[in-house]
Protein backbone atom coordinates (compact mmCIF):
# COMPACT_ATOMS: atom_id res chain seq x y z
CA UNK A 1 0.00 0.00 0.00
CA UNK A 2 2.75 2.50 0.95
CA UNK A 3 4.21 1.53 -2.55
CA UNK A 4 1.68 2.12 -4.32
CA UNK A 5 1.02 5.77 -2.45
CA UNK A 6 4.63 6.40 -3.23
CA UNK A 7 4.41 5.66 -6.73
CA UNK A 8 1.14 7.62 -7.45
CA UNK A 9 2.97 10.74 -5.79
CA UNK A 10 5.59 10.39 -7.67
CA UNK A 11 3.79 9.89 -11.02
CA UNK A 12 1.91 13.40 -9.71
CA UNK A 13 5.13 15.24 -9.28
CA UNK A 14 6.09 13.91 -13.07
CA UNK A 15 2.66 15.38 -14.54
CA UNK A 16 2.70 18.39 -12.89
CA UNK A 17 6.65 18.94 -13.58
CA UNK A 18 6.11 18.06 -17.06
CA UNK A 19 3.51 20.61 -17.80
CA UNK A 20 5.04 23.57 -15.73
CA UNK A 21 8.37 22.58 -17.56
CA UNK A 22 6.84 22.46 -20.79
CA UNK A 23 4.13 24.90 -21.40
CA UNK A 24 6.14 27.78 -21.45
CA UNK A 25 8.39 25.82 -24.13
CA UNK A 26 5.31 25.36 -26.34
CA UNK A 27 4.26 28.99 -25.80
CA UNK A 28 7.72 29.97 -27.23
CA UNK A 29 7.43 27.88 -30.42
CA UNK A 30 4.01 29.12 -30.94
CA UNK A 31 5.22 32.43 -30.48
CA UNK A 32 8.45 31.87 -33.34
CA UNK A 33 5.78 30.72 -35.63
CA UNK A 34 3.56 33.54 -35.43
CA UNK A 35 6.36 35.80 -36.03
CA UNK A 36 7.77 33.08 -38.95
CA UNK A 37 3.98 33.32 -40.52
CA UNK A 38 4.15 37.01 -40.35
CA UNK A 39 8.08 37.51 -41.75
CA UNK A 40 9.75 38.54 -38.90
CA UNK A 41 12.52 37.10 -36.53
CA UNK A 42 10.52 37.00 -33.07
CA UNK A 43 11.57 36.43 -29.76
CA UNK A 44 13.67 33.16 -28.82
CA UNK A 45 11.47 30.04 -28.63
CA UNK A 46 12.82 30.12 -24.53
CA UNK A 47 11.57 33.96 -24.16
CA UNK A 48 8.45 32.53 -22.02
CA UNK A 49 11.14 31.45 -19.60
CA UNK A 50 12.49 34.51 -19.21
CA UNK A 51 8.99 36.74 -19.21
CA UNK A 52 8.36 34.35 -16.20
CA UNK A 53 11.65 34.77 -14.15
CA UNK A 54 11.44 38.88 -14.77
CA UNK A 55 7.83 39.13 -13.54
CA UNK A 56 8.26 36.80 -10.41
CA UNK A 57 11.20 39.05 -9.68
CA UNK A 58 9.25 42.13 -9.37
CA UNK A 59 6.96 43.72 -6.89
CA UNK A 60 3.72 42.25 -5.64
CA UNK A 61 1.25 45.76 -6.33
CA UNK A 62 -2.57 44.75 -5.76
CA UNK A 63 -5.27 46.52 -6.54
CA UNK A 64 -7.59 45.11 -3.30
CA UNK A 65 -6.61 43.21 -0.26
CA UNK A 66 -7.83 40.29 1.27
CA UNK A 67 -6.06 36.51 1.75
CA UNK A 68 -8.54 35.52 -0.89
CA UNK A 69 -7.44 37.78 -3.01
CA UNK A 70 -3.52 37.40 -2.35
CA UNK A 71 -4.45 33.21 -2.95
CA UNK A 72 -6.37 33.60 -6.20
CA UNK A 73 -2.95 33.13 -8.41
CA UNK A 74 -2.05 30.08 -6.70
CA UNK A 75 -4.99 28.55 -6.47
CA UNK A 76 -5.45 28.65 -9.92
CA UNK A 77 -2.22 27.04 -10.72
CA UNK A 78 -2.57 24.90 -8.44
CA UNK A 79 -6.07 23.75 -9.98
CA UNK A 80 -3.95 23.69 -13.44
CA UNK A 81 -1.50 21.48 -11.78
CA UNK A 82 -4.28 19.14 -10.55
CA UNK A 83 -5.69 18.67 -13.81
CA UNK A 84 -2.55 17.44 -14.95
CA UNK A 85 -2.57 14.81 -12.58
CA UNK A 86 -6.29 13.38 -14.05
CA UNK A 87 -5.43 13.39 -17.27
CA UNK A 88 -3.50 10.64 -18.28
CA UNK A 89 0.27 11.94 -20.10
CA UNK A 90 1.85 8.80 -22.36
CA UNK A 91 0.58 6.71 -19.25
CA UNK A 92 -2.71 6.31 -16.79
CA UNK A 93 -3.59 9.03 -15.02
CA UNK A 94 -1.85 9.03 -11.46
CA UNK A 95 -5.31 9.89 -9.69
CA UNK A 96 -7.45 8.40 -11.95
CA UNK A 97 -8.18 6.77 -8.93
CA UNK A 98 -9.64 9.87 -7.56
CA UNK A 99 -11.66 10.90 -10.33
CA UNK A 100 -13.71 9.87 -13.73
CA UNK A 101 -14.28 12.26 -16.28
CA UNK A 102 -17.18 14.08 -14.35
CA UNK A 103 -14.53 15.61 -11.75
CA UNK A 104 -11.91 15.97 -14.94
CA UNK A 105 -14.74 18.95 -16.43
CA UNK A 106 -14.98 20.17 -12.68
CA UNK A 107 -11.12 20.99 -12.48
CA UNK A 108 -10.98 21.99 -16.29
CA UNK A 109 -13.33 24.46 -15.40
CA UNK A 110 -11.70 25.74 -12.02
CA UNK A 111 -9.16 27.76 -13.70
CA UNK A 112 -11.61 29.69 -15.59
CA UNK A 113 -13.69 30.61 -12.45
CA UNK A 114 -11.01 31.71 -10.36
CA UNK A 115 -9.48 34.15 -13.01
CA UNK A 116 -13.24 35.77 -13.60
CA UNK A 117 -13.28 36.23 -9.57
CA UNK A 118 -9.92 37.55 -9.35
CA UNK A 119 -11.20 39.99 -12.92
CA UNK A 120 -14.41 40.67 -10.50
CA UNK A 121 -12.40 41.60 -7.06
CA UNK A 122 -9.86 43.87 -8.65
CA UNK A 123 -12.37 46.80 -8.90
CA UNK A 124 -11.39 47.62 -12.47
CA UNK A 125 -14.30 48.11 -14.96
CA UNK A 126 -11.77 46.81 -17.67
CA UNK A 127 -11.58 43.63 -15.63
CA UNK A 128 -14.80 43.63 -14.86
CA UNK A 129 -15.93 43.73 -18.35
CA UNK A 130 -13.16 40.96 -19.47
CA UNK A 131 -14.93 38.70 -16.53
CA UNK A 132 -18.20 38.87 -17.83
CA UNK A 133 -17.12 37.65 -21.31
CA UNK A 134 -15.11 35.00 -19.87
CA UNK A 135 -18.30 33.71 -18.08
CA UNK A 136 -19.84 34.10 -21.71
CA UNK A 137 -17.16 31.94 -23.10
CA UNK A 138 -17.03 29.41 -20.83
CA UNK A 139 -20.52 28.50 -21.12
CA UNK A 140 -20.19 28.42 -24.75
CA UNK A 141 -17.19 26.19 -24.42
CA UNK A 142 -18.13 23.44 -21.59
CA UNK A 143 -21.16 22.13 -22.60
CA UNK A 144 -19.29 21.15 -25.74
CA UNK A 145 -15.94 19.47 -24.17
CA UNK A 146 -18.80 17.95 -21.80
CA UNK A 147 -20.32 16.45 -24.97
CA UNK A 148 -17.08 15.33 -26.70
CA UNK A 149 -15.96 13.81 -23.76
CA UNK A 150 -19.34 11.72 -23.00
CA UNK A 151 -19.21 10.39 -26.92
CA UNK A 152 -16.14 8.81 -25.57
CA UNK A 153 -17.87 7.46 -22.24
CA UNK A 154 -20.81 6.19 -24.39
CA UNK A 155 -18.30 4.25 -26.62
CA UNK A 156 -16.17 2.35 -23.78
CA UNK A 157 -19.24 2.85 -21.49
CA UNK A 158 -16.99 4.31 -18.63
CA UNK A 159 -16.68 7.60 -17.24
CA UNK A 160 -13.18 6.80 -16.21
CA UNK A 161 -10.63 8.63 -18.52
CA UNK A 162 -7.98 5.26 -18.60
CA UNK A 163 -11.08 2.91 -19.82
CA UNK A 164 -12.00 5.29 -22.71
CA UNK A 165 -8.61 5.33 -23.43
CA UNK A 166 -8.06 1.70 -23.95
CA UNK A 167 -10.97 1.43 -25.45
CA UNK A 168 -9.89 3.40 -27.97
CA UNK A 169 -6.22 1.86 -28.07
CA UNK A 170 -8.17 -1.47 -28.93
CA UNK A 171 -10.98 -0.39 -31.14
CA UNK A 172 -9.38 1.96 -33.31
CA UNK A 173 -10.70 5.13 -35.31
CA UNK A 174 -14.49 5.75 -35.67
CA UNK A 175 -16.66 8.41 -36.63
CA UNK A 176 -18.28 9.42 -33.48
CA UNK A 177 -14.66 10.06 -31.79
CA UNK A 178 -13.58 11.34 -34.49
CA UNK A 179 -16.24 14.14 -34.75
CA UNK A 180 -15.82 14.43 -31.39
CA UNK A 181 -12.21 15.30 -31.48
CA UNK A 182 -12.82 18.08 -33.86
CA UNK A 183 -15.64 19.77 -32.01
CA UNK A 184 -13.03 19.31 -28.86
CA UNK A 185 -9.54 21.19 -30.73
CA UNK A 186 -12.27 23.93 -31.71
CA UNK A 187 -13.42 24.14 -27.60
CA UNK A 188 -9.37 24.30 -27.50
CA UNK A 189 -8.69 27.12 -29.14
CA UNK A 190 -10.62 29.68 -27.01
CA UNK A 191 -9.93 27.91 -23.85
CA UNK A 192 -6.27 28.90 -24.55
CA UNK A 193 -7.77 32.34 -25.05
CA UNK A 194 -6.44 32.61 -28.95
CA UNK A 195 -7.45 34.42 -31.61
CA UNK A 196 -10.50 34.53 -32.99
CA UNK A 197 -11.80 33.42 -29.68
CA UNK A 198 -9.35 36.05 -26.84
CA UNK A 199 -12.73 38.04 -26.50
CA UNK A 200 -12.12 38.03 -22.76
CA UNK A 201 -8.53 39.78 -22.70
CA UNK A 202 -9.16 41.80 -26.00
CA UNK A 203 -5.42 43.52 -25.58
CA UNK A 204 -6.73 46.34 -28.08
CA UNK A 205 -10.34 46.99 -26.59
CA UNK A 206 -10.56 46.00 -22.20
CA UNK A 207 -6.29 45.83 -21.98
CA UNK A 208 -5.96 42.28 -20.70
CA UNK A 209 -9.72 41.72 -19.27
CA UNK A 210 -9.53 40.31 -16.33
CA UNK A 211 -5.58 40.49 -15.64
CA UNK A 212 -5.33 43.94 -16.23
CA UNK A 213 -4.64 44.93 -12.65
CA UNK A 214 -2.60 41.99 -11.87
CA UNK A 215 1.43 41.95 -12.36
CA UNK A 216 4.44 41.02 -11.29
CA UNK A 217 4.38 37.81 -9.41
CA UNK A 218 1.07 37.33 -9.33
CA UNK A 219 1.10 38.19 -13.31
CA UNK A 220 3.27 35.88 -13.72
CA UNK A 221 1.20 32.63 -11.80
CA UNK A 222 -1.57 33.70 -13.92
CA UNK A 223 0.27 33.69 -17.30
CA UNK A 224 2.35 30.25 -16.48
CA UNK A 225 -1.51 28.60 -15.37
CA UNK A 226 -2.90 29.65 -18.90
CA UNK A 227 0.26 28.09 -20.76
CA UNK A 228 -0.19 25.24 -18.88
CA UNK A 229 -4.03 24.57 -19.10
CA UNK A 230 -3.32 24.90 -23.25
CA UNK A 231 -0.53 22.22 -22.62
CA UNK A 232 -2.77 20.06 -20.35
CA UNK A 233 -5.83 20.17 -22.47
CA UNK A 234 -4.28 19.08 -25.55
CA UNK A 235 -2.84 15.85 -24.16
CA UNK A 236 -6.58 15.23 -23.02
CA UNK A 237 -7.18 15.48 -26.49
CA UNK A 238 -4.75 13.65 -28.27
CA UNK A 239 -5.13 10.66 -25.32
CA UNK A 240 -8.41 10.35 -25.74
CA UNK A 241 -9.52 10.83 -29.00
CA UNK A 242 -5.96 10.15 -30.86
CA UNK A 243 -3.84 7.74 -28.50
CA UNK A 244 -2.52 5.32 -31.20
CA UNK A 245 -0.10 3.81 -31.48
CA UNK A 246 1.05 2.63 -28.09
CA UNK A 247 3.79 0.67 -27.62
CA UNK A 248 3.25 -0.23 -23.79
CA UNK A 249 6.97 1.48 -22.99
CA UNK A 250 6.24 4.55 -21.11
CA UNK A 251 9.26 6.84 -22.01
CA UNK A 252 8.53 6.22 -25.92
CA UNK A 253 4.59 6.75 -25.33
CA UNK A 254 5.09 9.82 -23.59
CA UNK A 255 7.58 11.26 -26.27
CA UNK A 256 5.12 10.01 -29.29
CA UNK A 257 1.98 11.38 -27.12
CA UNK A 258 4.12 14.97 -26.89
CA UNK A 259 4.90 15.22 -30.82
CA UNK A 260 1.22 15.07 -31.51
CA UNK A 261 0.76 17.52 -28.54
CA UNK A 262 3.05 19.81 -30.33
CA UNK A 263 1.40 19.18 -33.35
CA UNK A 264 -1.87 20.11 -31.87
CA UNK A 265 -0.60 23.23 -30.69
CA UNK A 266 1.38 24.32 -33.69
CA UNK A 267 -2.52 24.27 -35.47
CA UNK A 268 -4.10 26.37 -32.73
CA UNK A 269 -1.07 28.77 -33.35
CA UNK A 270 -1.77 28.77 -37.16
CA UNK A 271 -5.25 29.58 -36.48
CA UNK A 272 -4.00 32.43 -34.18
CA UNK A 273 -2.43 34.25 -36.50
CA UNK A 274 -4.50 34.11 -39.64
CA UNK A 275 -8.11 35.09 -37.75
CA UNK A 276 -9.45 38.54 -36.77
CA UNK A 277 -11.27 38.56 -33.31
CA UNK A 278 -14.62 37.51 -33.44
CA UNK A 279 -17.44 39.75 -31.78
CA UNK A 280 -18.77 38.17 -28.94
CA UNK A 281 -22.48 37.29 -30.85
CA UNK A 282 -20.22 35.86 -33.28
CA UNK A 283 -18.11 33.83 -30.95
CA UNK A 284 -21.82 32.42 -29.55
CA UNK A 285 -22.72 31.66 -33.15
CA UNK A 286 -20.01 29.80 -34.10
CA UNK A 287 -20.28 27.36 -30.64
CA UNK A 288 -23.56 27.09 -31.08
CA UNK A 289 -22.62 25.13 -34.39
CA UNK A 290 -19.67 23.70 -33.05
CA UNK A 291 -22.36 22.24 -30.00
CA UNK A 292 -24.54 21.02 -33.06
CA UNK A 293 -21.23 18.37 -34.42
CA UNK A 294 -20.90 17.16 -30.89
CA UNK A 295 -24.29 16.59 -30.58
CA UNK A 296 -23.65 14.45 -34.21
CA UNK A 297 -21.20 12.78 -32.88
CA UNK A 298 -23.12 11.96 -29.84
CA UNK A 299 -25.87 10.50 -32.19
CA UNK A 300 -23.31 8.61 -34.45
CA UNK A 301 -22.08 6.84 -31.17
CA UNK A 302 -25.39 6.08 -30.26
CA UNK A 303 -26.33 4.06 -33.80
CA UNK A 304 -22.23 2.89 -33.21
CA UNK A 305 -20.32 4.56 -35.67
Amino acid sequence: MTAWLMRSFLLCLLNAALALVLSPLCEGIMRKLRAAIHSRIGPPITQPYWDLFKLLGKEDLRSAGGVVYASLPAFTLGSVLLLAALIPMGTAAPLAFAGDMIVVLYVAAMSGILVMLVGFASASPYASIGSSREMMMLLSVEPILAIALVVGAFKARTLALGGIVNWQVQNGPSISMAIGGVAFFLALQALAGKLPFDIAEADQEIMGGPLVEQSGPRLALFRWAMWTKQLVLAFLLVEVFFPWPRLGIHQLDLLMTSVKVLVVLVLVAVIDVVNPRLRIDQAMGYFLRVAFSSLAALAFAVIGK
